[in-house]
């Protein structure tokens, strides 16, 4: 082959990987079948760089239906129902093409719930953009990419009709060159009607439906696994166009043909879109595959094999139907006014066949494309920074007035309310949402068919994980764990979204090994299994890697939903308690990045003992009826919690009590809720608390036009208008 070495770059392949292509082939490849092994063996496809420190997840409970290695995770939700859900990344196309990443980002995460047999019902985003209040064009550029990645967010999701209930957005400096876009959905089935991604049956038919295919999204998935460079902004060609409404379309034919018993195994074609799936059914069923690429839908003249192949164009599917049952198939498709053609057929050769006009173009065994893709061991060092930054403590920096503290913290753009965001999204489609977007803490959709409901939340702080990356991944499971409690439903399970700098740095592949052992750990302590998820590398420009993120997001269920507690006060001269105690920690804290720039310190100790006990807290004091509302203590503190839940109730809160270190209320010890009660519960709840061994201390009560609390005094009013007009402006500025 000639430019060997060129052709190689080109594919992000080493000339040990071509010696190992040739073994496994018994010869040299042609160019097509050099694409297919550098898509699969990509990072983004085959984690071969994680793979080794994913294993040892704890994927195992009596309500886990499906952990990972599918689609999606599904676990039992009772009554003969099932959630099914997963978390992506589309980070390096939201960072080159923020409107087109971001859309097609929540396209992908829906079609990988609904190949499942799922309806989506909720959608939710975590997103991390650097610093938007810069005056410069760096600043100016990470504002149009927050307006581009909402506007794709919400023009795709609305448009598909899943609701956007919730999510989180935060802002640091090392987003500035990687942006983090992470979309997740939700879907419901019965428990007795979910399908695989398998392709099995000698001589059953393999049929493609959804959109014709087209140039877009060349090379996606082997572009996601490299760094950026200034190079990067070129790749335009290389990040997918979505359309919502034949998103829709295939949506509801998919859920119609699920009706029928027409189906072996169903594929969303994602990532290196034709190979991945093909070989992904072939692989699951330990079957082959023969495919005729000419019989593929086509939208654009003289397309290769080699396009055709790794094309990533969206809204497109690969079924693996019953022999005979093909017309009735692409009969359903046709009437959704889709594109549905037999492209090829199941073989137990264990082999992939591709033919064009007759001729065979390309002939690899399934099993080593995903079996003997590399798993790469690669060198691990603990990063220099992490010894002096521990030195840093609240005492050595200089006193800070509460009140000042607390309107520098109250005014950050971490804290203050994002409705410029989610207004933008429809958080009401369907009917069911419960707590929408805004609410505070976990959102919440009711299930229909049961009266239970479903919370769910999106949590990972990245100052935690920079400090800490084992603790500071584990208190993401906790902090999602227990927005999900918040609402008064048991946390059950968790999908994860892996985002991280350049793997081929050793200090990043630490972090990294560190922050799955963190997941294992909290995960196995707190039973709530990891059911799927995604790894996201090379968030990475000019050699600066982003902070360790990984986003968790915590399933819950409720078994009434009659019963989802408000996260904000409901009545005046009710009483507000702390559960849980409070220490003087404030590493990676908001107080220490706010008002001293630093993100230093010791992470706050972790007892997963206590965290499960405030579960535990909650959940049986809102089954006895006792709490009005209830919030996790998150970053700012209890001063920044309590005043959130004031100001979205616009009523006033008199505290009574105060710390010995006023600072305190500043403080982001794990494990703590603020609860409210009317006065006459205020001795059941106290034996409640002595009962399951957690502290309940009396803060303060609700009411009056003013907000205090340890030295801080401001009207409800003026922290309204900071809290809910920040934001907007910011973001707007530049229009």
């Amino acid at each position: 082959m000639q430019n060997l070495q060129e052709i190689l770059q080109a594919h992000k392949l080493s000339m040990e990987d071509y010696e190992h292509i040739k073994k496994i082939l018994g010869r040299e490849p042609n160019l097509v079948e050099i694409g297919i092994f550098s898509a699969m063996w990509s990072e983004h496809c085959s984690y071969k760089s994680s793979k080794k420190y994913l294993r040892g997840f704890p994927t195992e409970a009596p309500w886990v239906i499906q952990g990972p290695g599918e689609n999606a995770g599904v676990i039992d939700i009772g009554d003969g129902y099932a959630a099914v859900f997963k978390m992506e990344s589309h980070n390096h196309p939201s960072f080159i093409e923020p409107y087109q990443g971001a859309a097609t980002g929540v396209g992908g995460i829906l079609r990988d719930v609904f190949t499942m047999g799922a309806r989506p019902v909720a959608n939710l985003n975590a997103l991390r953009f650097g610093e938007v209040k810069r005056d410069d064009e760096i600043g100016a550029h990470q504002r149009y990419l927050v307006r581009g990645v909402v506007a794709g967010i919400g023009g795709y999701g609305n448009c598909v009709g899943v609701p956007t209930i919730g999510g989180e957005m935060s802002f640091e400096e090392c987003y500035n060159g990687n942006i983090l876009v992470n979309a997740f959905t939700l879907g419901i089935c019965k428990k007795d009607e979910i399908f695989y991604g398998r392709a099995e049956g000698v001589g059953n038919p393999v049929i493609y439906v959804g959109s014709k295919t087209g140039r877009d999204g060349l090379g996606g998935a082997v572009m996601s696994s490299d760094s950026f460079t200034e190079e990067s902004k070129k790749l335009r060609p290389t990040v997918q166009v979505g359309d919502p409404f034949t998103e829709k379309l295939l949506l509801e034919a998919c859920l119609e043909l699920f009706k029928t018993d027409y189906v072996v195994g169903i594929q969303d074609m994602g990532a290196a879109g034709l190979t991945s799936s093909s070989f992904e059914m072939a692989g699951r069923a330990g079957s082959g595959m023969k495919m005729y690429l000419d019989r593929v839908p086509m939208r654009e003249e003289g397309m290769t094999p080699y396009e055709l192949m790794l094309s990533e164009s969206q809204e497109r599917m690969l079924i693996c139907a019953k022999k005979g049952t093909e017309d009735k198939v692409i009969e359903i498709f046709k009437k959704w006014d889709l594109d549905a053609e037999v492209i090829g057929e199941v073989t137990d050769t264990g082999v992939m066949e591709l033919f064009w006009y007759g001729e065979k173009v390309a002939e690899i065994p399934v099993d080593p494309v995903s079996e003997e893709a590399p798993v790469l061991d690669r060198p691990t060092k603990k990063p220099e920074y992490l010894e002096y930054i521990k030195e840093m403590s609240i005492d050595n920096v200089p006193h800070v007035d509460n009140q000042e503290a607390f309107e520098k913290l109250w005014s950050s753009l971490e804290v203050v309310d994002k409705a410029w965001v989610y207004e933008q999204y429809d958080s009401m489609v369907q009917t069911n949402t419960i707590k929408h977007p805004g609410s505070l803490d976990a959102s919440v959709i009711r299930i229909k068919e049961t009266g239970k409901a479903i919370a769910m939340s999106s949590k990972c702080n990245p100052r935690y994980c920079y400090i800490d990356p084992k603790g500071g991944a584990a208190a993401a499971v906790m902090a999602a764990g227990r927005n999900v409690a918040m609402s008064g439903a048991r946390p059950l399970a968790i999908t994860d979204c892996l985002n991280y700098g350049n793997p081929e740095n050793p200090e990043v592949m630490w972090q990294f090994a560190q922050g799955t052992e963190g997941i294992k750990e909290a995960c196995t302590q707190l039973n709530t299994p990891v059911v799927s998820g995604n790894v996201s590398l090379y968030n990475e420009t000019n050699g600066v890697s982003v902070y360790p993120t990984p986003t968790i997001a915590m399933v819950g269920l409720l078994d009434d939903a009659n019963k989802v507690l408000p996260s904000i006060f409901q009545e005046e001269n009710d009483v507000v308690y702390i559960i849980g105690d409070t220490e003087k920690e404030f590493g990676g804290s908001l107080y220490l990045k706010e008002l001293f720039g630093k993100v230093e310190g010791e992470l706050p100790k972790i007892d997963y003992e206590k965290e499960r006990k405030l579960w535990d807290f909650v959940i049986e004091a809102n089954k006895r009826g006792f709490l009005k509302a209830a919030k996790d203590v998150g970053v700012g503190g209890i001063a920044i919690s309590l005043a959130k839940m004031s100001v979205k109730s616009g009523k006033g809160f008199v505290g009574n009590f105060c710390f010995e270190d006023s600072r305190e209320i500043f403080s982001e010890t794990f494990s703590r809720a603020l609860v409210e009660i009317d006065p006459k519960n205020m001795h059941a709840l106290e034996e409640l608390a002595n009962e399951i061994g957690i502290h309940a201390i009396p803060l303060g009560t609700i009411g009056g036009p003013k907000f205090c609390l340890c030295e801080i005094e401001m009207d409800v009013n003026k922290l309204q208008d900071i809290y809910f007009n920040t934001f907007k402006k910011e973001i707007e500025r530049d229009l």
